[in-house]
């Protein structure tokens, strides 16, 4: 948690509220650490953290959409922005279809 709100705040990004939701509270078993934040300004945010191995393809894109289906039932309300940090390389047709879903990348 520590990496992604250092790396937010170098880009001028700060939160009043920071809360960690567990993969088995939205039912997936993917291993992946997601966080809803509130901003200074009140909006929320979905934030991915996502550290694997193999390349991002276009069929991880759609299995991220299902998960944030899931973030914002489980939420009950609807993110002003998503970011998704990513430590592995990334296919350039899935950060096209990133990048059109409205995610911004880190």
């Amino acid at each position: 948690m520590q990496m992604v709100v250092d790396s937010l705040r170098k880009k001028g990004k700060i939160y009043k509220k920071m809360q960690e939701i567990t993969p088995k509270e939205l039912g997936i078993r993917n291993k992946i650490k997601i966080f809803k934040a509130t901003d200074v300004s009140g909006y929320f945010w979905a934030i991915f953290a996502i550290s694997q191995k193999s390349k991002l393809l276009m069929k991880d894109v759609h299995k991220f959409e299902e998960i944030y289906a899931k973030l914002t039932l489980f939420c009950s309300h609807n993110f002003k922005h998503k970011i998704i940090f990513i430590d592995a390389p990334i296919c350039s047709k899935a950060k096209d279809a990133f990048m059109q879903q409205g995610w911004k990348i880190q």
